[in-house]
């Protein structure tokens, strides 16, 4: 028996693929979560679905003329203004190419690591639920947040927590290994500093204490052949 207000099952908000057991999507499912640190498929999905959404109303837009679908449309263009998925003058047929990417890059786990707070998508993703980042003055805790033009800007770390000290461990970004490799090879390429100046070695030379090294001779002293000297005796 259910009353007036009870909460009702929660259905998803994100459609499965059509078949479970696709190898070629599988892989390129496992290769976005590793680069974007999703910590399961339905994540994936979600995003997905928001980027089918978007594409499914520019569909149904395009075959509407009435003052409703006016309507609409001018609100779509201004929600993928400021998700960062569209520009100004851009033709609202620009939607129809975007890529999933374009929709992952908008979260708020990969632009805390684009903007340099964290090291990596892990790490991000760890102090966004362990609510240490804040978005327009407002505690997120779920990683998935799709971040507007104007909220960029306002990423930081909430004021109370270690990490909004920016000399912490944690927020301290080491360079990659190939550049340590190439400072390591500069630093030996580096001439050793000389001891005595140029005007020092000049007066040693003259005092005679340095010996100057004899140039080389531009052509050889002819060497009479043995059989010359048979005929000189």
């Amino acid at each position: 028996m259910k009353f007036l207000g009870d909460p009702r099952k929660t259905r998803r908000k994100f459609d499965k693929p059509s078949h479970p057991w696709q190898k070629t999507r599988i892989e390129e499912e496992n290769a976005i979560s590793e680069e974007y640190g999703f910590h399961n498929k339905s994540e994936i999905w979600k995003m997905e679905t928001i980027l089918r959404k978007f594409k499914d109303q520019v569909k149904a837009l395009a075959s509407r003329i009435d003052e409703q679908s006016k309507l609409e449309e001018k609100q779509l263009v201004e929600k993928l203004i400021s998700l960062g998925l569209m520009k100004q003058h851009d033709p609202l047929d620009v939607v129809l190419g975007l890529t999933n990417k374009n929709v992952f890059e908008r979260r708020l786990q990969t632009l805390l690591v684009r903007k340099g707070l964290a090291r990596s998508m892990k790490q991000a993703r760890q102090f966004i639920t362990h609510g240490h980042v804040m978005v327009d003055k407002k505690k997120i805790t779920f990683p998935s947040y799709m971040v507007s033009l104007k909220e960029e800007s306002l990423i930081e770390f909430v004021p109370g927590s270690t990490l909004s000290n920016p000399d912490h461990p944690e927020r301290v970004i080491e360079a990659p290994a190939k550049e340590k490799k190439a400072d390591k090879k500069d630093d030996k390429k580096e001439e050793a500093p000389l001891v005595f100046s140029e005007e020092e070695i000049k007066e040693l030379e003259e005092k005679g204490t340095v010996e100057k090294k004899a140039e080389p001779k531009a052509v050889e002293e002819h060497k009479p052949a043995k059989h010359e000297k048979k005929k000189k005796e």
